[in-house]
């Protein structure tokens, strides 16, 4: 495995599994093609034998042979020595959604969540979709009100997994009308950028920066130059007002670099003269 930093798929959720499944062939393709050992997570589903065996003949279909499921019901089970050597055998590993608070209840501080950080700081590929994206942050949304405007109290947060700092993000996100929520966790969280990663469509995040592919959009939200908010005056469930807060929507192709906090646009520039 190398020492590069492995690559981050980050996924809104009901990604393509019959079509050209244009985002689960990149993940196979970055952990090692048809050489890939890939191990699906369903820690997050409540219904992993059905959820398991969905995808290891999805990524059967695609072309890998070593797929299996891992499936961790107890934290006791996150700190066995079998589930960190899987981890640790894996070049691929794909989170399924559920409940991201699954998620962090049952790996986080185990041995099965150091061998995911360590595997990735060597190059070990990590893949969520829907739960599975929104753990990938160090600050996570919960749940929260859909299709409403920013408001106090419609959105809980927690801790996440921790494999990527600075963004807190949200799946299916014009899908289900979460703009709304998502400026609300910002507007408490403004040193983070808010990712809203529509279905079947991802964020490929190596190092600072991110690739947007897949069919929809992802919304990138950041009021980290913020004007203006009456965050300190409300009670629950009052109406935010935010002003100076700054919105790009990038489709497939896009680029863009986290620590500048701005799309990459010089990039579309060298594609187009390769």
């Amino acid at each position: 495995m190398s020492r590069q930093r492995g690559a981050l798929v980050i996924i809104g959720g009901a990604e393509d599994k019959y079509g050209d499944m244009t985002i689960l062939r990149e993940f196979v393709r970055l952990a090692g093609g048809g050489h890939a050992r890939i191990v699906v997570m369903t820690v997050a589903t409540e219904l992993p034998l059905e959820v398991g065996a969905n995808y290891i003949d999805v990524f059967e279909k695609i072309g890998v042979e070593d797929v299996r499921t891992f499936d961790v019901s107890s934290r006791e089970a996150a700190d066995r020595s079998s589930a960190r050597k899987a981890i640790e055998h894996a070049t691929g590993v794909f989170f399924t959604g559920g409940e991201q608070i699954r998620i962090t209840k049952l790996l986080g501080g185990t041995q099965v969540d150091a061998a995911l950080h360590t595997g990735n700081e060597h190059g070990l590929i990590l893949a969520g979709t829907s739960a599975g994206a929104s753990m990938m942050s160090s600050t996570m949304i919960v749940e929260g009100a859909e299709e409403t405007n920013p408001r106090i109290g419609i959105v809980n947060m927690a801790p996440g997994m921790e494999f990527i700092d600075g963004v807190v993000i949200d799946q299916h996100f014009a899908q289900r009308g979460r703009l709304g929520r998502l400026l609300s966790a910002v507007a408490q969280y403004p040193h983070h950028l808010g990712l809203g990663i529509d279905e079947d469509t991802a964020v490929v995040v190596r190092g600072t920066e991110f690739e947007v592919i897949g069919r929809g959009a992802v919304s990138v939200v950041d009021a980290g130059a913020l004007l203006y908010s009456n965050l300190g005056d409300l009670r629950h469930n009052d109406a935010l007002a935010l002003c100076g807060v700054k919105l790009h929507i990038l489709p497939a192709g896009y680029h863009f670099l986290l620590r500048d906090r701005k799309p990459d646009l010089e990039s579309l520039t060298r594609s187009g003269t390769e």
